[in-house]
């Protein structure tokens, strides 16, 4: 199904609210694919995906499915990731501190093997892929 819209799937979330159930399907434009995804393809992929899944029947009992993009705050999961958005400022929270911080706000400068080199306020910061907890893209 996404495929053949020009889409990927980014994540997967089915969880219990205070509503009931909600399975929330993120898709994304494939690396090097020109804009992001548009609201009219998350309508296109809510209405295609609610009908298949209505005739398979596979979820048991009722849920609410919800369709976005990552958003512009996306998270940046792999060194695929930071590669790809080269140039945009993030935010990378680290496992231990790292010159004093464990949080720390920078333009994603390069990405060479498994070292993110982010532009800080400080100066130019090397970061090992492996001390990063989590990490995405930070709006200004």
């Amino acid at each position: 199904l996404l495929p053949d819209m020009g889409l990927e799937l980014f994540d997967i979330q089915f969880r219990q609210e205070g509503h009931g159930w909600v399975l929330r399907v993120f898709i994304d434009t494939p690396a090097g694919a020109s804009g992001g995804v548009t609201l009219d393809q998350c309508s296109d992929v809510s209405r295609e995906l609610g009908q298949y899944l209505d005739v398979e029947d596979c979820i048991a009992h009722a849920y609410h499915l919800e369709v976005s993009s990552p958003g512009l705050d996306r998270p940046l999961r792999s060194l695929q990731d930071f590669a790809r958005f080269q140039g945009e400022v993030c935010k990378v929270r680290l496992h231990h501190p790292l010159a004093g911080e464990k949080v720390h706000i920078g333009r994603i400068i390069s990405v060479d093997g498994a070292e993110i080199t982010l532009e800080t306020a400080g100066g130019s910061l090397q970061i090992e892929w492996e001390k990063v907890n989590k990490a995405r893209l930070f709006l200004q």
